[in-house]
């Protein structure tokens, strides 16, 4: 360990975990990393943690670093959406609601209706589902009234963090735009008043490229460091990778993403694609499915095989919607299995999960990219997350989109992109320039594989039929 080394820590602090990474800021080469994980409680549609259980998370994985007592500057990426309302004394009212938390559908169907899908689209970029953070307020000043009556401060969980670490109320741009009451030009009023909500307590939002404010002393870091405005983490990764306008992104976790940075504000009334800020001051429009690699996973568990061993051919069709659905937006789904035969084999059923957690992002980048002004291409698509190292995704993407995969190199794209954010203070760069400084998007390129049009129209008439079975909450569960 050179004595001299000059460091960035940036972290993600996800649904799932806390992950750390610190990075030399001249080369981007990461010097260590530190990962604590996180625990989700919630029956049914809750997902629920404890905000002070992401600040242990949060010292802990910077610690684990071995570079925390030298870190020059530090940024934090965090899951979007999620409601942490807090009292005068900076505790919980009521445990925060997380991005997959779906209670709160019938607030979100009743705020579109209240307003209509097109005027929220025009105000906010967005049509609001279960996920977005006005939805879950509203569930809170429903369900528990007294709770929402003594919050002092509404944020978002990277916003927690960030003010766990100067004592500010901040936030950013990128996450703020996922509440469902940030738009073009700041707060929106109207909506907050829909809500009962005052800006009094909301955080302030920090332009991007500058300082949310400094350390202050109870944590690993350095006192007085500059700590950056932060971000949510789908906008985290776009800097991790330094993506350039039009460029498409698939990411393959927990949840599933598609989305690219683009010049236009996007504003679907459909409510396919949402219509996100970056974190740079452009805008991210972006498509996210619940049920991604963790349903997949579990589908091969029922069937008694790895994930890997898919096997070709058969007619089922299969939409893993275990954990309700937001694209499409389906909040009560369930999982579904269809075009069951004799000769049909476990491998091309588990083969059928993975084409129906795919299909739907694949099928919104074009959406993606015209509703934030770019033309559609043929540019190879950006397979980043956890999922995107499996041969068996990798093939799914290829043969459902037929197009060309980009597997970058660079792990931990959000902690790298906070860490960009972080960099970006000292250095007086973009933060998406730092990452293509860093060269995070390079990496191997597969060649694209026919696109299977049988399997896509499957899939497409599957879907159609049973929306009917999937717009009521199911009375057993």
């Amino acid at each position: 360990m050179n004595a001299n080394q000059r460091v960035v820590i940036g972290v993600d602090s996800s649904t799932q975990a806390t992950k750390a990474v610190a990075v030399d800021p001249d080369t981007g080469e990461v010097l260590a990393e530190g990962r604590a994980p996180h625990i989700v409680t919630g029956t049914g549609g809750a997902r629920e943690s404890d905000p002070e259980q992401w600040w242990q998370a949060f010292t802990a994985a910077v610690a684990a670093t071995g570079y925390a007592d030298r870190a020059a500057a530090v940024a934090v990426g965090g899951q979007q959406h999620g409601l942490v309302a807090l009292d005068d004394q900076g505790r919980p009212v009521h445990p925060a609601m997380l991005w997959n938390d779906t209670r709160s559908a019938p607030q979100a169907a009743a705020l579109t209706e209240r307003l209509g899908r097109a005027e929220w689209a025009r105000r906010t970029g967005s049509v609001p589902t279960a996920a977005f953070t006005v939805a879950k307020w509203a569930w809170l000043r429903e369900h528990h009234p007294e709770a929402a009556a003594r919050a002092a401060a509404v944020q978002l969980p990277h916003d927690y963090l960030t003010g766990r670490l100067t004592g500010a109320a901040t936030t950013d741009r990128g996450d703020a735009s996922g509440t469902g009451w940030w738009g073009e030009h700041g707060y929106d009023k109207q909506i907050l008043d829909l809500v009962g909500l005052d800006t009094d307590r909301l955080p302030e939002v920090v332009e991007p490229g500058h300082a949310a404010g400094a350390v202050r002393s109870g944590s690993p870091l350095p006192a007085g460091i500059p700590v950056a405005a932060g971000t949510g983490d789908n906008m985290a990764a776009a800097l991790g990778l330094g993506l350039e306008p039009g460029r498409p992104v698939v990411s393959l976790g927990t949840s599933g993403t598609a989305y690219a940075v683009t010049r236009g504000r996007p504003a679907d009334e459909s409510g396919t694609v949402a219509g996100f800020a970056d974190a740079s001051g452009g805008w991210l429009p972006l498509a996210c499915t619940l049920n991604c690699t963790l349903a997949v996973d579990r589908i091969a568990a029922l069937l008694g095989r790895d994930r890997a061993a898919v096997e070709p051919g058969g007619t089922a069709v299969m939409l893993p919607f275990l954990d309700g659905e937001r694209t499409p937006d389906l909040p009560y789904a369930s999982g579904l299995l269809h075009g069951l035969r004799h000769d049909t084999t476990p491998g091309q059923l588990l083969q059928a999960a993975y084409d129906g957690a795919a299909h739907a992002l694949l099928t919104a980048l074009d959406d993606v990219l015209r509703h934030g002004g770019e033309a559609a291409t043929d540019a190879p698509i950006l397979l980043i997350g956890g999922g995107a190292r499996g041969t068996a995704w990798q093939d799914t993407v290829r043969r459902l989109s037929g197009r060309a995969v980009q597997l970058p190199r660079a792990a931990e794209l959000v902690a790298l992109g906070a860490a960009a954010q972080a960099t970006g203070l000292l250095t007086g760069e973009q933060p998406a320039e730092v990452a293509r400084r860093w060269g995070t998007a390079d990496g191997p390129l597969l060649d694209p594989l026919p696109r299977d049009e049988e399997a896509l129209a499957r899939l497409a008439d599957t879907l159609l039929r049973a929306r009917s079975l999937f717009e009521q909450p199911d009375r057993n569960g």
